[in-house]
């Protein structure tokens, strides 16, 4: 039976990805930073920290990485005895979508997100591991997401929605499932070796289109609340007394660019077919 390792199992991706892998007919090694129960004896459950104490590791024939890409090209880096067939490992389209942004942090993240594709690739390469880094765009449907997920439960809790007026930067929501579903389609391909993949969902709409479409998902009614973009930078510090994150000087610059990926690529080389973006309720409840 083979063996595959997933590094940040208890994540969004990682509640489609475990059960895909056992279908599949996988040995499943699953690590969290904190102590989980499987009543599947083919799924195993560790604590480790990349960053800190890991646990011994069985052989793999693949290994993915769902969590932060810097940390676990550095575990990965320091780990030379890990020499599985193949790595997937998520980064992140802030790579390119934050190079160049005001706000100094966010440049550094993008700087770092890129140093760690190249410490992967290099690593796995000496190593003779086949690997590939999925740049996904904006991720819902676990209910884990510090994006869209925050937004509906605060409309669920006020009954309010609010509406940037003047967000008309395109948005390319993709489904955890469908990220799920292309870990495994990676693996049958050739052509997926040694790539790094832009992936986003099925459809592409406007940022406001977008928070109509998840208001719509609701399963209570709520008043839209139309807000310049003017009066949401003068609201934001007060945007976590309603349980949302606080948006910065350069995330409210965003709203009026497209943050979309091209992903002919990935089409053309493993079949990448994200569905639409139609969330439902269940979309918003943590898996």
């Amino acid at each position: 039976m083979p063996v595959a390792l997933v590094v940040g199992a208890s994540g969004a991706i990682g509640g489609f990805l475990l059960p895909r892998l056992l279908a599949a007919g996988y040995e499943v090694v699953a690590l969290s930073r904190t102590p989980r129960a499987s009543a599947d004896p083919r799924l195993r459950w560790q604590v480790g920290d990349l960053d800190g104490a890991m646990p011994a590791l069985p052989p793999a024939d693949v290994l993915y990485s769902l969590g932060p890409l810097d940390a676990f090209a550095r575990w990965f880096a320091r780990t030379p005895s890990l020499r599985p067939p193949r790595v997937v490992a998520f980064g992140s389209m802030s790579v390119a979508s934050k190079r160049d942004s005001v706000d100094a942090a966010e440049r550094a993240l993008a700087a770092r997100l890129h140093v760690a594709e190249q410490e992967l690739a290099a690593a796995a390469t000496v190593r003779g591991c086949a690997w590939t880094v999925f740049r996904p765009t904006l991720i819902y449907g676990a209910g884990v997401d510090r994006s869209l997920t925050p937004i509906a439960r605060c409309a669920l809790r006020w009954r309010v929605f609010p509406h940037p007026y003047g967000a008309h930067g395109l948005r390319q929501p993709v489904h955890a499932d469908d990220l799920a579903a292309a870990c495994l389609a990676v693996l049958g391909t050739r052509a997926s070796a040694d790539r790094v993949y832009a992936l986003g969902g099925g459809e592409r709409l406007s940022f406001a289109a977008m928070c109509a479409r998840v208001r719509a998902s609701l399963p209570v009614a709520t008043l839209p609340l139309p807000l310049p973009l003017a009066v949401l930078r003068g609201l934001a510090p007060f945007a976590r007394a309603f349980g949302l994150p606080a948006p910065g000087a350069a995330m409210l610059a965003r709203l009026r660019d497209d943050l979309v990926a091209d992903h002919a690529a990935a089409v053309a080389d493993f079949g990448w077919a994200p569905r639409p973006f139609r969330p439902d309720a269940a979309a918003w409840r943590a898996r």
